[in-house]
């Protein structure tokens, strides 16, 4: 891995404080009682044998004993396994006195590092189906296996900050303003990262390695209220370049939408946007094409093609007010470098004609 140690830490934290990658210890009091915090996950194999296209832990305070939980295992024969519901929250300070545990029943995150290197575990049960019955709206979730999985992640990249404090949404414009609410209102950050760990499922224990995404918030969320549709992809590559970028469609009337890009190559972070983003059409279960052009501030335009694999599917899911959600993987190719990484999508199925004539 790349040594990014010389990094200043303005630009490796995305401008924030070290606090911003512990946890809140309490539930936060009016009038900010609904602030929420979460942290999630995203990590492929390097093999490309199986990825975990989420895990995560919403910490709100209306349920701040019980925690939001979820998380996906997908594998490369379209096996996928689906845990989700609440769970009971794990102490937030370690033997230590510091808030570095965000934990939910199955799930535990501890930070050791904060912006550098983070633990994740997970022991529970999940639903064992297959992409193809998700697409279908057939799983039986009444079908479940034990997982055991333990990562040790160190992050790889600088963090893309997404600052959209009261003063920062001000100054967007109007549809940008609409695409926030969904985004989350507060602060948000992601951070390509790189790890290693075991995963015991079938009574047989494997070791591996791979790289992902780990993402950090604290804001007022809605749960998908007023998102239309978006596309999120992201990875890192074997030289240590990475890239993270997220779009929502064109607004009806015309309003410019949420659209950055963010690219860390060669010591120097960038912004822009990204083009011809693979809107969500039809699910499909892999091997679709979800290339993409970067065009950065600085004039770059970066090129990076992908296709779809270790997809998983909820269909007109009732979780994001009956968007159908696409989260995976992808196998990237940036000049000639490969790598696997994430890919998230979401569209309302009566706009999709739209989505293609947009952006």
């Amino acid at each position: 891995m790349a040594d990014t140690s010389n990094v200043p830490l303005d630009i490796w934290q995305g401008g924030y404080p070290e606090e911003a990658d512990l946890l809140m210890a309490q539930a936060p009091e009016p009038p900010f009682d609904w602030v929420r915090e979460s942290t999630s996950l995203w990590y492929y194999a390097d093999s490309g044998a199986f990825g975990i296209p989420r895990v995560g832990i919403e910490a709100e305070p209306w349920s701040w004993e019980d925690r939001r939980v979820g998380g996906s295992l997908a594998f490369a024969d379209g096996r996928a396994l689906r845990h989700g519901g609440l769970g009971k929250m794990k102490p937030v300070l370690d033997e230590n006195g510091g808030r570095t545990v965000l934990g939910g029943g199955p799930v535990t995150f501890r930070c050791i590092e904060p912006f550098r290197r983070w633990h994740l575990q997970f022991d529970g049960e999940m639903a064992d189906t297959t992409v193809q019955d998700q697409i279908a709206q057939t799983v039986d979730y009444s079908k479940v296996v034990p997982v055991q999985y333990e990562l040790e992640l160190e992050m790889a990249a600088p963090a893309d900050a997404q600052n959209i404090s009261p003063g920062m949404f001000t100054r967007l414009g109007k549809g940008q303003q609409r695409d926030a609410v969904s985004i989350g209102l507060g602060w948000r950050f992601c951070q390509n990262l790189r790890g290693a760990g075991e995963l015991t499922i079938d009574g047989a224990t494997h070791d591996f390695a791979g790289s992902g995404l780990r993402v950090k918030r604290r804001s007022i969320r809605t749960d998908a209220l007023m998102l239309r549709g978006h596309v999120w992809q992201s990875a890192v590559f074997p030289d240590g370049r990475a890239f993270n970028f997220e779009v929502r469609p064109v607004h009806d009337e015309g309003f410019e939408p949420w659209n950055k890009a963010f690219v860390w190559h060669e010591g120097k972070v960038t912004h822009g946007k990204v083009v011809n983003p693979a809107w969500l059409n039809d699910p499909v279960a892999s091997g679709e094409v979800v290339s993409f052009e970067l065009h950065m501030d600085d004039g770059t335009i970066h090129k990076i093609s992908a296709k779809s694999l270790l997809s998983t599917y909820a269909v007109a899911s009732t979780g994001v007010w009956g968007l159908t959600l696409h989260q995976g993987g992808a196998l990237y190719e940036w000049d000639g470098q490969k790598a696997y990484g994430m890919i998230e999508r979401s569209v309302n199925t009566g706009l999709i004609e739209e989505f293609n004539d947009r952006l």
